[in-house]
């Protein structure tokens, strides 16, 4: 048994969005953190959204003004402070005459735009679609309007990477079991999931980031009752061969109220969904139906022309993922109306005090956790004020804030490297992409660059170098081939079993052969 001491000011239980998000905010204003995650970072609903950083344009409908406008302000800062991974993304919303009429669709947009000041993304405006539309000529009325794209999976993984920069402890596969309260402080027990070693750490607050799994730390971990409710949703999407040309994305409204999203997704496919359904399982069990697969097709069948020579159907799905949820119960009845907003549960229980995060959006998950912070404000008196709305993510702080010209600019900067690669580079990582090959062990430099590392580097699979996956298990806690190639990149779609199988076996020699450990608990992995 290994005791942790001294006292943590705060555990967060949770690798998803709102626990980093809440880790970041706390490290920086000089709180000691400690996160715990039984699996990967972002392997549970923080990497199976829509992947839009959004005010949500349907839940005007639901009359959610509170939670759009500040989902638009988010959205704006956010766009700030990652652009590399956050950028726009216009939508084109085709009229459907026997669903919302044309005034309706008007009014929302016109509230879409004036809910919040809105400097870096266009106005939307009615558009006539013509015969270079990919919908069918039944839709020749639609409107166009901005969000924003973000690579969901990464967004969490830089909020860790900054938290751990400024002093958290982040540590992935590792399990919370338990805690009681003692002295005024939280004793809790938590087991590595590699060792099997069992911890025992003393924190003077919880924060419980769990998302789906929120109540089951309450009520069975912590062995206390419930007081707010959890309602779980899952949402299934699929990926599709490339379905239209171009940049845009379509928002499809469907017969049933709901709404889905087709948009451009890794150059050479399509991302559709969402679906909206109740469920009441394991969260870590979740798998999309075929009906749900079935209902996504069918519903982009009922728009778009048939650009793979037939209607769409589970056979030409490439890939799918679903995620579970953790929305507040409201008690609304239909699954797809239910709040994404969040409510922020503290109690004390004449002891040391536990924050709950019930439900949110990842749109707004930097005001959570600034919002998180202020309930455990009177714990911490010096603790130091709010300063995220201002400080980009790392590898962030680009030129301007241009992600196009930042690419263009380390095309330049690594002529060597093929430039869809070298893109790919920039937008992952940004101004850290520097740093992922001077680290890169043997490696010299020369003329403010490198070696020819895309020659001299290992080639493991399609795209992907051996100075890649180190940089990714020494700097953002990447251990298995899923970690790699689904959440720190998405190089899965296009990698054959054959890849897979040479990536786990690249890693289990390195891991053999270097003697891969953690260096104590901060969980920096080293070779």
């Amino acid at each position: 048994m290994t005791t942790l001491e001294p006292p943590y000011d705060l555990l967060i239980i949770g690798g998803g969005i709102n626990g980093v998000g809440i880790a970041r905010d706390a490290a920086g204003r000089g709180l000691n953190v400690l996160l715990v995650e039984q699996n990967d970072l972002a392997s549970g609903t923080s990497s199976k959204s829509t992947k839009l950083i959004h005010g949500g344009l349907r839940y005007l409908e639901q009359y959610e003004f509170r939670l759009v406008r500040k989902a638009l302000k988010e959205r704006e800062l956010l766009l700030g402070l990652a652009p590399h991974i956050i950028w726009p993304m216009k939508f084109i919303l085709p009229h459907a005459p026997h669903l919302r009429p044309k005034w309706m669709i008007r009014i929302g947009l016109f509230f879409y735009d004036h809910l919040t000041r809105r400097k870096k993304l266009g106005k939307s405006r009615a558009v006539k679609l013509g015969g270079d539309s990919p919908l069918k000529a039944d839709f020749s009325d639609a409107f166009s309007y901005y969000d924003c794209w973000v690579d969901d999976a990464r967004l969490v993984v830089l909020n860790a990477r900054d938290a751990q920069d400024l002093g958290a402890t982040i540590r992935p596969r590792t399990i919370f079991q338990s805690a009681r309260q003692q002295d005024g402080l939280w004793r809790a027990r938590l087991k590595d999931r590699q060792t099997d070693s069992l911890m025992d750490v003393s924190a003077k607050a919880i924060v419980n980031a769990a998302g789906p799994w929120v109540s089951d730390v309450i009520c069975d971990r912590l062995a206390l009752p419930a007081h707010n409710r959890l309602r779980l949703v899952k949402g299934s999407h699929i990926i599709l061969p490339r379905l239209f040309p171009g940049d845009d994305a379509y928002i499809l409204q469907i017969a049933d109220g709901r709404i889905i999203f087709a948009i451009p997704y890794e150059k050479d496919f399509t991302l559709v969904g969402t679906t909206d359904e109740a469920f009441d399982g394991d969260p870590g069990d979740v798998q999309i139906s075929d009906a749900e697969i079935d209902y996504l097709c069918q519903q982009i069948n009922l728009y778009f022309t048939p650009t793979l020579g037939h209607p769409l159907s589970k056979d030409d799905v490439v890939s799918h993922y679903a995620g579970v949820r953790p929305l507040y119960d409201d008690a609304t009845a239909e699954a797809s109306a239910v709040t994404r907003d969040y409510v922020l549960a503290l109690r004390e229980d004449g002891g040391a005090p536990l924050l709950s995060i019930f439900g949110g959006k990842i749109t707004t998950f930097r005001l959570l956790a600034e919002q998180a912070m202020e309930k455990l404000a009177p714990y911490f008196p010096d603790m130091a004020e709010p300063w995220t709305d201002s400080a980009p993510l790392p590898g962030g702080a680009l030129p301007d804030q241009d992600r196009t010209a930042f690419i263009a600019a380390q095309q330049d900067r690594y002529p060597w490297l093929d430039p869809d690669l070298c893109a790919r580079y920039a937008g992952l990582y940004g101004t850290r992409m520097d740093q992922m090959f001077k680290d890169f062990p043997g490696r010299s430099l020369k003329d403010e660059g490198v070696e020819d590392l895309a020659t001299e580097g290992y080639l493991i699979g399609p795209g992907l170098y051996d100075y890649e996956v180190d940089f990714l298990v020494r700097h953002e806690w990447a251990q298995t081939a899923e970690d790699i190639l689904w959440r720190r990149t998405k190089l899965g779609l296009r990698w054959s079993e054959e890849d897979v199988t040479r990536l786990e076996k690249w890693l289990k020699e390195k891991q053999s052969r270097t003697g891969q450990h953690y260096a104590s608990l901060d969980n920096r992995i080293t070779f």
